[in-house]
């Protein structure tokens, strides 16, 4: 009886409403009508298509101490990190004993230690969210190692080894974690063309001229890599992907290579 009487109730009021209505006017019931509507699909556009204003924020690799306080200034942004691309760089060419120790730990600090340090003070916030995509623009001396290149080469391999260990530890939280290894972006067309050829061995492998990457393709390989989500990326022609695998399965030439392309370099230098 109870439930009957509430239907009815409901049935009266609807039916009342209705009647409202139609003794409106067709001006007002349109408004009525209509403009919560707009108002719900405007607002929902809105939210799905709106782009949040950019935010620029300061950061110093070779100031460690200042790390935490720039998290922080990151986090308050937007409230959380969907994205992040690490594409700091810091490069040396030079023998070994010509470098000092203050020089080794400034690249270590650009190109290991600081993007190390900023992943892993976003990383709580992703975890918690279970998700998130993490993108190492890394150098393709992360794979191979170059002469004159000793600090440059072994910050990038540690770079490189951390995000490839870290890759394992996140994924069960949804995390995404990819590393693109490049040659090196190439000059101006310009630049390319007064730029003297080197007549060493292994430059080949290192060549600027014809191995370079340019800016189009680097940003073209890093929104795919993000839109797929591949683990790993090697923007490079053949010849240093060959010295990547000669480097893996046939060391004793690789070195052999390498240690003649120093001969060859000097001697050129010498004539």
């Amino acid at each position: 009886m109870v439930v009957a009487g509430e239907m009815d109730s409901n049935v009266t009021e609807t039916e009342s409403f209705w009647a409202i209505l139609q003794e409106m006017d067709s001006v007002w019931v349109t408004t009525v009508l209509l403009v919560p509507c707009v108002v719900v699909l405007t607002a929902g556009f809105f939210y799905l298509y709106s782009t949040f204003p950019c935010k620029l924020v300061l950061l110093d690799f070779g100031d460690m101490d200042s790390m935490p306080e720039v998290i922080s200034e990151i986090q308050e942004c937007y409230g959380c990190m969907d994205i992040l691309i690490l594409n700091s760089s810091m490069k040396v060419k030079a023998p070994a004993h010509s470098v000092s120790l203050e020089m080794d730990k400034l690249l270590m600090d650009n190109n290991y230690f600081g993007p190390a340090t900023l992943a892993k003070g976003l990383l709580p916030s992703m975890i918690s969210r279970r998700t998130g995509h993490l993108l190492l623009v890394n150098s393709i001396q992360g794979k191979i190692a170059v002469p004159f290149r000793t600090s440059y080469a072994a910050s990038k391999h540690a770079v490189q080894a951390f995000f490839d260990c870290l890759r394992a530890e996140v994924e069960e939280y949804g995390i995404s974690v990819s590393t693109i290894n490049y040659t090196f972006i190439s000059p101006s067309a310009s630049s390319e063309n007064t730029a003297p050829a080197s007549k060493s061995i292994w430059s080949l492998v290192y060549s600027r001229k014809p191995l370079g990457v340019s800016l189009d393709e680097a940003a073209t390989e890093i929104i795919k890599t993000l839109s797929t989500k591949r683990k790993e990326v090697v923007i490079a022609p053949s010849l240093p992907k060959v010295a990547i695998y000669a480097r893996s399965f046939f060391p004793n030439v690789f070195f052999a290579v390498m240690a003649a392309g120093v001969k060859n370099a000097a001697a050129s230098e010498n004539m």
